[in-house]
């Protein structure tokens, strides 16, 4: 495992408690950060943290709704109060739904826009705005996916859970141009298919709207990947660490694609 000096630095992880959370938290703190892990799931972000203390890591769990401004401020001041200050923040939190766009009722599409864009935008304003306080710059990295790049399909029936991460694109697009003056580097991550609950999620439900067997959505998407195997959530912490480093610099505003090829673009 490549190894990335981020010792005394302080990170906070989003969606924190399970998949590609749980395992960017134990990545950062494997590289020496202390790690705020923030969800909902306040059980599994105390798994979580018990994880990373047993590598040796010093974490703390908070309760955090990212759609609710109140939180994203109380999770900097809090992890300001456990480690002193701020220096990466990773807005992993993310939900998804599967239905087609004409049946894609108003109380689906404002929660996947909640957590996958507006959540995006207040904790990174909340991040930031302490980082401009502490004067030494900072790191914000965006959990994205392959369907912020580029529509998932006629036969993957997930386009408002597109458009909250294309949203999610955008905003780190912008956000680092408008911060890099504070030397806030700002850049995304787009996955491919990631074995989470998530892509369980999603071959459960377009399987029952096709009518076909469970698992054999799964299958299909797993075979149209380029270099053979279901991408781990440790292939996107890998990238998180490296984004957080001090190799990653000089970049800012970019969305770099971690999908094994799948994405063309």
């Amino acid at each position: 495992m490549p190894s990335y000096d981020l010792g005394g630095q302080v990170a906070i992880v989003t969606g924190g408690a399970r998949g590609i959370g749980r395992a960017i938290a134990l990545r950062l703190a494997h590289e020496g950060a202390n790690v705020a892990v923030a969800d909902v799931n306040t059980d599994g972000a105390a798994e979580t943290v018990h994880d990373i203390e047993r590598i040796g890591g010093d974490a703390c769990a908070l309760c955090v709704d990212v759609t609710r401004k109140t939180d994203a401020d109380r999770m900097v001041l809090d992890t300001v109060g456990r480690f002193g200050r701020v220096d990466i923040l990773v807005n992993n939190a993310g939900v998804g739904a599967v239905a087609p766009l004409l049946d894609t009722d108003e109380a689906t599409w404002d929660a996947l826009m909640n957590v996958n864009a507006k959540g995006v935008l207040l904790c990174s304003q909340a991040a930031a705005r302490r980082m401009i306080e502490q004067g030494w710059g900072g790191r914000i990295v965006n959990n994205a996916s392959g369907a912020g790049k580029i529509a998932p399909g006629k036969d993957i029936p997930l386009g408002a859970y597109a458009a909250s991460k294309h949203a999610a694109v955008a905003l780190t697009r912008q956000m680092g141009l408008e911060l890099s003056s504070y030397h806030i580097l700002v850049n995304c991550i787009c996955g491919g298919i990631v074995d989470t609950d998530m892509w369980n999620l999603i071959d459960r439900e377009i399987a029952r709207l096709e009518q076909a067997p469970a698992g054999s959505i799964k299958t299909r998407a797993v075979a149209s990947i380029p270099v053979g195997r279901i991408q781990q959530p440790e292939d996107i912490a890998g990238m998180v660490a490296f984004l957080a480093s001090a190799d990653a610099g000089y970049i800012t505003a970019q969305t770099f694609n971690v999908c094994g090829g799948i994405l063309p673009y």
